[in-house]
């Protein structure tokens, strides 16, 4: 029985391949057989030209498993650091033989090992083809579920409102939907093709639309300066964000599925090309996750800088401000939780904290601002500062 792996890497994904005990014991001692599915290595015969070694490779698919583990954002970065996976002449995919995979705390480490079946450069672009696919199966699945916990939040009014958004690709969604089931019982790739192909360019105006949408309520917020205006205008883009990040989920899901069926299609009709196709795959899914990023960060940069509009006004707004930080957190963590499923790492935020009425009772700008909006002076005391002011009350206690 065989003590060598290899690993294939596309930077989004990892497969694991060797003997099927072999395999199981790395994945049973990294603790990742729960993430890990299974890998068509069968499919790859399909790449291979008539050759000397054609039965050989042939005969090596035959006897090897394989798995494939989807990386995080976190993982892969860690697996280009360490460095272990060497690139290949497969634009894209890095690959790593180990001859001890019981070592798990060294398991990039590269060694020397036999010949290996995924240096056979037609193997290895079927691998990159169908790591594709499993990512894009892998994305779309993750966003199904999120549309769940989306759902769960939105009122009635913006469900309906992202219904009648969705329902523009329903028919693209019914034709990808039973393509995929066909898919998944090895349906033939061409039959499924001629279901979806013109399916795209509807899914990707709905897409582009609802992401130019969340722009705009970014545009919306440098306009505020009151914290009860600020209040009610953030609470009501919890919904907003919300829905528009409905919408662009169920978008990229049946984007990702569409993905499969034509990345399938490719490999059957001209696995040729299969490595050239894999990479502008790879390369449009890139663009569409920075235009993703570029889109929520503005926007998070200007509710927080809002934010701290409605912050510099806790003495006659502590109320107000409480709620424009809770809304300001939930909007933070539904974008947050829209990156995952697409590999997009948690952006860092500004640290923004709502600060305490006793604290910004000794703060001279709180102090300043509040004598502002009442009309009236400050006066310094001893110990502190104080408003003479006809309506000293409202510094008792916080007002909404």
């Amino acid at each position: 029985m065989s003590s060598e792996i290899e690993l294939a890497s596309d930077g989004e994904g990892v497969v694991v391949v060797g003997d099927r005990g072999t395999v199981a014991r790395f994945l049973d001692g990294a603790g990742l057989v729960e993430q890990a599915r299974e890998f068509a290595l069968g499919k790859l015969s399909i790449t291979l030209r008539a050759g000397s070694d054609l039965a050989e490779v042939a005969s090596g698919i035959a006897e090897q498993s394989a798995m494939y583990l989807k990386l995080t954002p976190e993982s892969a970065q860690a697996l280009k650091d360490a460095g272990g996976l060497m690139k290949t002449k497969t634009g894209g995919v890095s690959h790593a033989m180990l001859g001890d995979p019981g070592r798990i705390g060294k398991w990039l480490q590269v060694e020397d090992g036999p010949a290996s079946l995924l240096t056979n450069p037609a193997v290895l672009s079927g691998v990159g083809g169908l790591m594709s696919q499993l990512a894009q199966q892998a994305e779309a699945q993750e966003l199904k579920a999120l549309l769940l916990r989306i759902d769960a939040k939105l009122d009635d009014v913006r469900r309906d409102q992202r219904d009648e958004v969705l329902a523009k690709v329903d028919r693209a969604a019914v034709a990808i939907e039973e393509a995929m089931t066909i898919h998944d019982h090895g349906g033939d790739p061409k039959t499924l093709w001629t279901k979806v192909s013109g399916e795209s360019a509807t899914i990707l105006e709905v897409q582009n639309r609802a992401l130019l949408k969340l722009g705009a309520l970014a545009e919306k917020v440098p306009d505020l300066n009151r914290p009860g205006q600020i209040k009610k205008t953030m609470r009501e883009l919890e919904q907003e964000v919300g829905l528009q990040l409905s919408i662009l989920a169920r978008c990229f899901e049946l984007q990702d599925q569409f993905r499969v069926v034509e990345l399938d299609f490719v490999l059957a009709t001209a696995p040729e090309s299969l490595d050239g196709h894999r990479r502008g795959v790879a390369e449009a899914r890139e663009n569409r996750r920075a235009s993703v990023l570029e889109t929520t960060a503005r926007l998070m940069s200007q509710l927080t800088a809002a934010g701290g509009v409605a912050n510099d006004n806790v003495l006659l707004h502590s109320r107000a401000v409480s709620s424009v930080f809770g809304s300001l957190d939930r909007i933070g963590v539904s974008v947050d939780e829209f990156h995952a499923p697409l590999s997009i790492a948690a952006t860092e935020r500004a640290s923004l904290t709502a600060t305490p009425w006793r604290a910004a009772l000794r703060d001279s700008a709180q102090v300043k601002t509040a004598a502002t909006e009442v009309g009236q002076k400050a006066a310094v005391v001893v110990g502190g500062i104080a408003l003479v002011a006809v309506g000293k009350e409202k510094f008792s206690k916080p007002e909404a």
